[in-house]
């Protein structure tokens, strides 16, 4: 983030806001608006969501994600599955991301399809 205040604590290094990892559902990556990533436990809230109230990836990422811009946060996240399902979700205007697929072909992006 430009202009962020010094010493500002981020939300990545922080398990359960900026990233969180479990062999029973998924791991989650995110980057954005860290304290309000960590006031929501964006990483975790995705991972409860698919585990618990078997959501699709797209779903409880975009959940998530309506949970921090309703207290003005913006920001994204990766999420991937056991089974190598993902998704690149954010609610800001762009995200830098890129994957390669099974055919080997390489998919960057930055802003909305």
């Amino acid at each position: 983030m430009t202009n962020k205040r010094y010493g500002r604590v981020g939300d990545s290094p922080i398990i359960g806001a900026g990233n969180y990892a479990d062999n029973e559902t998924v791991a989650v990556s995110a980057t954005g608006s860290g304290e309000m990533f960590i006031r929501t436990l964006t990483a975790f809230n995705i991972a409860a969501q698919v585990k618990y109230q078997k959501l699709p990836l797209e779903q409880a990422a975009q959940n998530a994600l309506d949970e921090v811009k309703s207290i003005n946060g913006s920001g994204g996240v990766i999420v991937l599955d056991k089974s190598g399902n993902y998704t690149m979700s954010f609610n800001s205007e762009g995200m830098y991301r890129g994957t390669i697929g099974n055919d080997g072909k390489p998919l960057v992006a930055i802003y909305k399809d």
